[in-house]
């Protein structure tokens, strides 16, 4: 499990055992996860716990999430397969929506943990998704689990030049 996180000058250096690395520049980046420590081990934690409950049966591919809201709160989700496949709905849509069913807005941070395939990323539909409720000022962050390892990176980085709610209100 990776220790305490503290950015520094080249990037995220640990501050316990583990690796961290970054795809970002954290002297811009404002956001809970890199300003609370411990914060990312915990969200992180979340995640990789929540995919042991995934609904797999048919491709035996476990994904936990856990998304951080602006609240502070850490909500849960995995992947649920479905026979016809097509509705299969991913462990990144299950945490958002349950935190939207739970009054929740604006996501600050996700984790995505894929314990049979390290380094797994949200797919597009996901990125969509996490992009309809990333804040109104200042970016997602999005953990992803490489198992001896934690690669943060944006949301703008994984879905660069995005649509989203802020270009409607802009057309209104």
């Amino acid at each position: 499990m990776p220790g305490n996180v503290t950015p520094g000058r080249t990037g995220w250096e640990p501050a316990g055992t583990g690796v961290w690395s970054k795809a970002m520049n954290t002297e811009v980046l404002r956001n809970p996860v890199t300003e609370t420590p411990g914060l990312d081990r915990q969200l992180m934690e979340a995640a990789r716990s929540a995919a042991r409950h995934a609904y797999v049966p048919y491709s035996g591919f476990p994904v936990g999430a856990a998304v951080l809201t602006d609240t502070g709160d850490i909500v849960a989700g995995v992947n649920i397969e479905n026979a016809s496949i097509g509705l299969t709905t991913c462990g990144e849509r299950v945490a958002i929506q349950t935190a939207a069913a739970m009054g929740h807005r604006s996501i600050v941070a996700v984790a995505v943990s894929a314990p049979r395939a390290p380094g797994t990323t949200p797919c597009g539909a996901c990125r969509q998704v996490m992009n309809e409720f990333k804040p109104a000022t200042g970016e997602m962050v999005v953990l992803i689990d490489n198992h001896d390892s934690v690669t943060m990176v944006t949301l703008s980085d994984l879905l660069p030049m995005s649509f989203g709610p802020r270009d409607l209100e802009r057309a209104v």
